[in-house]
C-alpha cells in the first residue's frame, strides 16, 4: 500500500482537545518503559522531546528522570496550551521542563546540543522525513542517545481499520479518523531503513515493538 501523507500539524482546538484528554497511557507508558530499558545509565544531562504535542511524555520522562532537564518542542501552539496547562499543576517539573513553539529544524533551542533527542509519533505527519534525521544529526552530541517511536504502515486499508477497531472503537470519531489518517501516513521498517542510512544514522537499530509501532533507537558516534 502506498503511503498517504496527512497534515503535518494538529493544531484545529477541538482536534488538540481530544488529542490531549485521549487515553494513550499504553503506548506512552511503552515510550518510557523502553527508554529506560535501553538506556538504563542515562541519569543526566539535557534531552530534545521533538513533536511533543501536549507534553504527556515529556513530563513522563521527566517524571522518570529526575536528574535531566527537558525542552519539548512543537509546532501547534493548540497542543503546547494543553502542555502548559499541565506543567503548570506541577511545579516540581517547571524548573527542568521548557515547552517551546516552533517547527524543525530552524526552531531556537536554548542549547545547540544535546544528549538525548527523543520522538514520539512525529514522523510520520512530516511529509519530508528527512527534515527528523537532519534535526537529529545536527543536535545531537557525541555519543548522544537517540530513541524514535511512531506507528508503522500496514499492507492494506483493512488492516489500517481493524487496527483502529481494535485500539480506538471506543474513542471519538475525530480521534479514530486520525488515528486511521496516521496509519496510511506511516512508513514501513524497510523505508525507514534506507532513510537512515541516508543520513548516515546505521547506528539506530529499527525494530517493530508492537503490532503498530515502531522503534529506532541506539547512541550516535
Amino acid at each position: 500500500m502506498e503511503r498517504i501523507p496527512e497534515p503535518e500539524l494538529m493544531n484545529e482546538p477541538e482536534q488538540a482537545r481530544a488529542y490531549a484528554e485521549a487515553d494513550f497511557v499504553e503506548s506512552n507508558t511503552l515510550f518510557v518503559d523502553l527508554f529506560r530499558s535501553r538506556f538504563p545509565d542515562f541519569h543526566g544531562g539535557r534531552l530534545l522531546d521533538l513533536g511533543c504535542g501536549p507534553a504527556d511524555i515529556t513530563l513522563r520522562l521527566a517524571t522518570a528522570l529526575p536528574g535531566v532537564v527537558i525542552d519539548g518542542v512543537d509546532g501547534a501552539r493548540e497542543m503546547l496550551r494543553f502542555g502548559r496547562d499541565r506543567l503548570a499543576q506541577d511545579q516540581s517539573l517547571a524548573s527542568r521542563v521548557t515547552l517551546i513553539e516552533g517547527f524543525i529544524p530552524g526552531v531556537e533551542l536554548p542549547v545547540s546540543h544535546y544528549e538525548a533527542l527523543v520522538s514520539n509519533s512525529l514522523l510520520h505527519h512530516l511529509h519530508d522525513p528527512g527534515v527528523l534525521w537532519q534535526t537529529i544529526s545536527g543536535l545531537a552530541a557525541p555519543g548522544a542517545i537517540v530513541m524514535i517511536m511512531d506507528l508503522f504502515r500496514p499492507p492494506n486499508c483493512d488492516r489500517a481499520a481493524s487496527l483502529v477497531e481494535c485500539y480506538a472503537h471506543d474513542a471519538p470519531p475525530i480521534l479514530k479518523e486520525d488515528f486511521y489518517n496516521s496509519l496510511l501516513a506511516a512508513f514501513t521498517p524497510q523505508e525507514v531503513m534506507e532513510q537512515l542510512a541516508s543520513h548516515d544514522l546505521q547506528a539506530l537499530q529499527v525494530e517493530t515493538v508492537s503490532d503498530r509501532h515502531l522503534l529506532m533507537s541506539g547512541r550516535l558516534d
